[in-house]
């Protein structure tokens, strides 16, 4: 890698968009560090559910811009994973034990109600372990920050008089937003009932904004109460813009569907005298029918599921790429994923410094890529379990070393743990849909003449060698279109409508193994 100046010269033009948002750091400090001594960066989860794969994405594609600015400037940096877990619960979750007693607790701060798991304080202590769990998991670098802990210990308590003196600005900026119906009883302020302990959504009356008192309704009787120290919310959008007051925070990004919750909140951080942070808008994933994906409807892929059959810096790269692009997100995107990300990774040695800053792999291991190859791509060794089935990886590494005489799991660590997650996803996605057609017409002529050059193949034939021979038959056969030929082969000998290269596969399997593929579907 280049030395310190030139890696900062070529980042500052790097159209990679991790710097592009850096640079957006740079322009807002023109004059030197921020007066708090560090650029904060945020990232916001809601405690109601288990962290998910869009958690994750979040986090990563934050810590990237993090890393970017790193690169670009010498101002430490924090990133603050914020839970909102003063959220009063708005409905059961479908995922969770003990529903009828969280039922009893609707509309309760979610660090006011008891854990349905039994394991903690409350619910948010429950979701805030498993998120930080969650964090840690993958290295993530973070402080944790409770919205209750920030409420209650007054952390927010000048903030929120500064909500309630311009409490009719920030009325001005919501109202026109809202339905007529909505407009009657908004309130930026959500006062904690002292009888029921519920978040209530009620009209508010600012009686004294530097006591932070407040008059409204409550079960039919008039109160008047502090908001201050633990005994009120804002509402979503007002809460956003005041802990980004609060906090000074820098730089949040979020997703597409948030976009007018963004500039409203902007909106609000003038009124309230400061500036927004910067960041900008992801797009959401979408299933396999390019619908959106939702928790409720199931539709998603967990971030279990891309684990299993996946590593994990398969679905970094996949995160990666394109974020203000839907993308599907299924089971059938992570094999090429997991494909492409090997192919930058191979490109990466010997790319230019401008190019190896717009490779994904460089932001994915912030510049420190490993130097281990893999001689085989991911298809091809799900090909290779396809046609093995039930075969130990004691099994599947000697046939490995057909194609790579010095083939050990020690040489290839990342190569031995990609045999397990072929194994998997061959299991549940590829087995269940094989099914070996017969040869038809010209095919059986071309399968025989296949068969017999196959045999007069030298020993040490490599894989071009083969792809060449393969290629001949088709020719020799008559195919109009040699992709026929090629579909030809995959349907017959591995049970699949799409398939490797077959030269590579053969060299891999075996030329002896694939004369009876031949053989078999001949007969």
């Amino acid at each position: 890698m280049a030395n310190d100046d030139s890696l900062r010269a070529a980042a500052l033009a790097s159209k990679a968009w991790p710097y592009e948002e850096a640079r957006k750091l740079l322009k807002r400090y023109p004059d030197g560090p921020p007066a708090k001594g560090h650029v904060l960066f945020e990232t916001g989860y809601g405690p109601s559910g288990l962290p998910h794969i869009g958690t994750f994405n979040e986090v990563l594609r934050t810590t990237l811009v993090r890393r970017a600015y790193e690169a670009l400037s010498d101002v430490p940096t924090r990133l603050i994973a914020f839970s909102d877990d003063m959220d009063g619960l708005r409905k059961v979750p479908d995922n969770v034990p003990n529903k009828a007693m969280l039922a009893e607790h609707l509309g309760r701060p979610l660090t006011r109600i008891p854990d349905p798991f039994g394991k903690y304080e409350s619910f948010a202590h429950h979701n805030n372990a498993m998120l930080r769990e969650f964090l840690d998991r993958f290295g993530f670098e973070y402080e944790f920050a409770s919205s209750t802990e920030y409420y209650v210990s007054g952390r927010f308590d000048e903030a929120l008089k500064g909500v309630l003196r311009h409490y009719d600005a920030i009325m001005g900026v919501m109202l026109p937003t809202l339905r007529k119906e909505r407009q009657a009883t908004y309130s930026p302020v959500l006062p904690i009932s002292s009888k029921s302990g519920i978040v209530l959504q009620v009209p508010v009356e600012v009686v004294d904004a530097e006591a932070g008192l407040v008059r409204f309704e409550d079960e039919g009787e008039t109160i008047v109460q502090s908001i201050l120290g633990g005994k009120a919310k804002l509402q979503w959008k007002v809460d956003w813009a005041m802990r980004w007051v609060a906090l000074d925070v820098d730089y949040e990004m979020s997703g597409k569907d948030l976009i007018d919750s963004t500039i409203q909140s902007g909106k609000i951080a003038r009124v309230l005298g400061a500036r927004p942070p910067e960041g900008f808008n992801y797009e959401m994933f979408l299933d396999e029918k390019g619908e959106k994906i939702s928790k409720s409807k199931g539709n998603g892929l967990s971030l279990e599921q891309w684990l299993t059959y996946g590593p994990e810096e398969s679905l970094a790269f996949y995160a990666y790429r394109e974020p203000k692009k839907a993308k599907q997100l299924h089971m059938g995107v992570i094999p090429r994923a997991i494909d492409e990300y090997w192919q930058y990774r191979g490109n990466y040695p010997s790319q230019p410094i401008e190019q190896k800053l717009g490779n994904p792999v460089h932001h994915i291991h912030n510049g420190d890529v490993p130097a281990e190859g893999l001689p085989i791509s991911f298809g091809l060794l799900l090909n290779l379990v396809g046609v093995l089935g039930e075969a130990d990886r004691d099994i599947i590494w000697g046939y490995l070393r057909n194609y790579v005489p010095d083939a050990t799991p020690e040489l290839y660590p990342a190569l031995d743990r990609l045999i397990d997650h072929a194994v998997a996803y061959h299991r549940d996605f590829i087995a269940p849909t094989l099914q070996r057609r017969k040869p038809e017409g010209l095919e059986n002529g071309a399968l025989a003449d296949l068969d017999a050059r196959l045999a007069a193949l030298p020993a040490d034939a490599d894989a071009e060698t083969i792809q060449n021979e393969v290629y001949e038959v088709g020719k020799a056969a008559g195919f109009e279109n040699l992709r026929d030929w090629f579909k030809a082969l995959y349907e017959t000998l591995l049970g699949s409508t799409q398939g490797p290269r077959m030269g590579s596969f053969i060299a891999l399997y075996g030329v002896e193994n694939t004369r009876r593929l031949i053989a078999e579907a001949l007969s």
